[in-house]
């Protein structure tokens, strides 16, 4: 039987915790070093023709989101089936500061938990009209498999929702989340 990711193990893990109105999290698969998010930015830091846009991505999530607005509804407005893209489609205003991307070529794929909760996974080079027709269209249906099984392990209790603290936590109370 051949072993398919989107069956596998993973653990859901603090990305960042240090913005002031939001956490990240992301996840990592059992039988790998580096999570999915590090991956992301790790790969198109190291590629000349994306670097600028990787850490324009990366200022954007860690001080529009993390520090500034948190996961308001404005940034996270590119609805990608069980995952939001990142970053904003189109032209948004959030307390007088205007954000726009136009014609970026990157995506990384998100899932809001709430304003101040939000798991980052993997993502690629937005090179077609549709996920589907894509490349990262593999990234794409791996965080649309993570979603589902995050937000049916809410839905269960297995996950719970720590919104006053910002944090995720493993229904026993622990950090520790492997699903």
């Amino acid at each position: 039987m051949q072993t398919n990711k989107k069956v596998n193990i993973f653990a859901l893990e603090i990305w960042d915790d240090e913005g002031a109105k939001c956490t990240f999290y992301t996840v990592k698969y059992d039988d790998v070093d580096t999570n999915e998010t590090d991956l992301f930015f790790e790969k198109y830091d190291a590629m000349p023709e994306y670097k600028e846009a990787n850490q324009e991505l990366l200022s954007h999530i860690t001080y529009a989101i993390g520090d500034d607005h948190g996961a308001v509804d404005e940034l996270f407005n590119r609805d990608e089936n069980e995952v939001k893209g990142l970053p904003v489609q189109g032209k948004r205003t959030v307390e007088n500061i205007t954000y726009h991307f136009p014609e970026f070529p990157l995506r990384l794929y998100a899932l809001k938990i709430t304003n101040n909760i939000v798991i980052l996974f993997n993502g690629g080079i937005k090179d077609g009209p549709t996920n589907q027709k894509s490349s990262l269209h593999l990234e794409w249906r791996a965080a649309c498999e993570f979603a589902k099984r995050i937000d049916e392990a809410i839905r269960d209790g297995s996950i719970i929702v720590d919104e006053k603290n910002r944090k995720l936590t493993n229904y026993d109370g622990s950090n520790e989340i492997i699903l």
